[in-house]
C-alpha cells in the first residue's frame, strides 16, 4: 500500500459506509493528507507509524501556530483514518490510541441582536436585481436556523407555503421539517414570483430556489460575500457569517423560553449536547443583564 492508495480507500469508506457529506469527507481527507505529507517527507509508511511519529507531527503543528481547535480536528481525522485501517485488517496496533487532543474549552458562538439583524436586512438595496433574493436569503437563514449548505441546496419542491414548513436536507442527507415564519415566507414568495420567474435558468438547476445572475444555484462562498458586504455597509465590526444567523436563531429561541428538545429538532442536531451550548450562551446573557441592572452590582 501507499499513502495515496490508503487515503483514496479511506475516502470511499467515508462516502459509502459512513455516508458523510461531501464537506465532511473533504475535511477528513484534507487533515489526513496534511499528516501524510509530513510522513512522506520523513519516509514514513502509513502502516509503520508510531505514537512518537504522531507526537512529533503535533509539535510541528504547534510551531506553525495552528490553533488548538484546528489541532483537535486534525487529531480526530488521523484517529478516524487509523481506526479505518484497523477495521480493514491493514494494522493491528493503533498508534493514535494514547494521543490526546489539546484542551480547547467552550467557545460560545457569536450572535446578532434583533436590531443588528434588522439593520443588515434594511441595508439591502431592493431596487437592484438581486435585492429581493438577498432579503429572502437573510430572512430564511434567521427564520429557520439553516446551515449555509442547506440554504444553497433548498429546492422549490421542498417549500410548503400553505403549511409554513421547509423540507431541509441536512448533514448526512438527513431530512427534517423546519418551520418558517410569515415574514420569511412572504419574502420568498416575492423573490420567486417577481424575480426568479423572469430568469433564464441553467439546465439542471430548475428546482433550486436561490440562483445567481447566470441562472445557476448560488455557492456557499457567494452567501458569505453577500453577508460580509452588508456588514461592511452598515459599519458592523463583528465578523459574521451565514452561521451567525443560525446561532442567533437558536439563542433567541432559548432566551424566549423555547424547549431545548424543540430547538434541537429545528437545528437538526443529532445530539442534544450540541444544542446545549446555547443554554450556556443564555446564562451568559442573563448574567450580563443582572450585572447591568441589579442595584447591588
Amino acid at each position: 500500500m501507499s499513502w495515496e492508495t490508503s487515503i483514496k480507500d479511506f475516502k470511499s469508506y467515508l462516502q459509502i459506509e459512513r455516508s458523510l457529506s461531501n464537506n465532511s469527507v473533504q475535511a477528513y481527507i484534507s487533515d489526513v493528507s496534511k499528516f501524510a505529507n509530513y510522513c512522506i517527507q520523513s519516509n514514513l509508511s502509513e502502516l509503520k507509524i508510531t505514537r512518537e511519529n504522531i507526537s512529533e507531527f503535533l509539535i510541528t503543528l504547534k510551531k506553525e501556530d495552528i490553533s488548538a481547535r484546528s489541532q483537535a480536528r486534525i487529531i480526530s481525522s488521523i484517529k478516524a483514518f487509523y481506526k479505518y485501517l484497523i477495521i480493514e485488517d491493514y494494522m493491528e496496533y493503533n498508534p493514535t490510541e494514547l494521543i490526546e487532543s489539546p484542551k480547547i474549552g467552550l467557545k460560545l458562538p457569536d450572535t446578532l441582536s434583533l436590531i443588528e439583524i434588522d439593520k443588515l436586512i434594511s441595508a439591502i438595496d431592493l431596487s437592484s436585481n438581486q435585492g429581493e433574493r438577498n432579503r429572502a436569503i437573510l430572512e430564511s437563514l434567521y427564520s429557520c436556523g439553516l446551515r449555509v449548505s442547506e440554504l444553497v441546496n433548498l429546492q422549490l419542491s421542498n417549500i410548503h407555503f400553505n403549511k409554513g414548513y421547509l423540507k431541509v436536507i441536512g448533514k448526512g442527507d438527513k431530512e427534517r421539517l423546519a418551520p418558517i415564519g410569515g415574514k420569511a415566507l412572504k419574502c420568498l414568495k416575492t423573490y420567486i414570483n417577481e424575480v426568479r420567474s423572469h430568469q433564464d435558468i441553467k439546465k439542471g438547476h430548475e428546482d433550486f430556489v436561490f440562483l445567481n445572475n447566470r441562472g445557476a444555484k448560488l455557492t456557499r462562498v457567494m452567501i458569505f460575500l453577500i453577508i460580509q458586504k452588508l456588514a461592511e455597509k452598515i459599519g458592523m465590526r463583528k465578523k459574521i457569517s451565514p452561521h451567525t444567523f443560525r446561532h442567533s436563531f437558536a439563542t433567541h429561541l432559548i432566551e424566549g423560553g423555547a424547549d431545548l428538545r424543540a430547538v434541537q429538532e429545528m437545528l437538526g442536531h443529532e445530539s442534544i449536547t450540541t444544542t446545549e451550548i446555547y443554554t450556556h450562551l443564555d446564562k451568559d446573557y442573563l448574567r450580563s443583564n443582572i450585572i447591568q441592572f441589579h442595584p447591588r452590582s
